[in-house]
């Protein structure tokens, strides 16, 4: 399975940590949104999308990329995020703008992921912000878990 990952990390390195985590276990190609282009994907079996949470949802950068791909076929993904807020499901469904913009591009989404992360957004500058410490030793196994369950159920998923 070859995998790539394009991620955007914006503010504290909370998305590195992760994407760079996730890239170790999965042996995958590791790049920024500005480095990547729809050209390169064909030669992937597995691509991961990841950035911060900004308003309820991915970077900007990373869903106008995402706007530009064309339709591909047989591609499965994963998405990945870190965020000052607690995801609960129902009320912060912070990965479904950028799970449509795949799925309308034809992916198959096979798993997504996300872990608080440092915010200093707003008031939570005056304190120090939110979430200090993380994402922590504990987040970053979780993430290598969630990549290494992805790399596990590879042969299925690319079957």
């Amino acid at each position: 399975m070859k995998a790539l990952i394009i991620y955007i990390s914006v503010h504290h390195g909370n998305t590195e940590k992760v994407a760079k985590v996730m890239a170790n276990t999965l042996d995958a190609t590791l790049l920024q949104v500005k480095q990547a282009n729809a050209s390169m994907l064909e030669q992937y079996d597995l691509i991961g999308f990841g950035s911060g949470i900004y308003f309820g949802k991915h970077h900007e950068s990373l869903l106008d990329f995402v706007d530009k791909l064309p339709v591909l076929r047989n591609k499965k993904a994963f998405i990945f995020s870190t965020s000052g807020l607690r995801r609960i499901r129902l009320v912060h469904n912070f990965d479904k703008p950028l799970k449509e913009k795949l799925q309308r591009k034809g992916f198959d989404i096979i798993g997504e992921f996300s872990c608080r992360g440092l915010d200093t957004y707003r008031a939570t500058k005056l304190v120090g912000g939110i979430n200090k410490g993380r994402p922590n030793a504990k987040d970053l196994k979780q993430a290598e878990d969630f990549a290494r369950s992805l790399k596990n159920s590879g042969d299925s998923y690319l079957n």
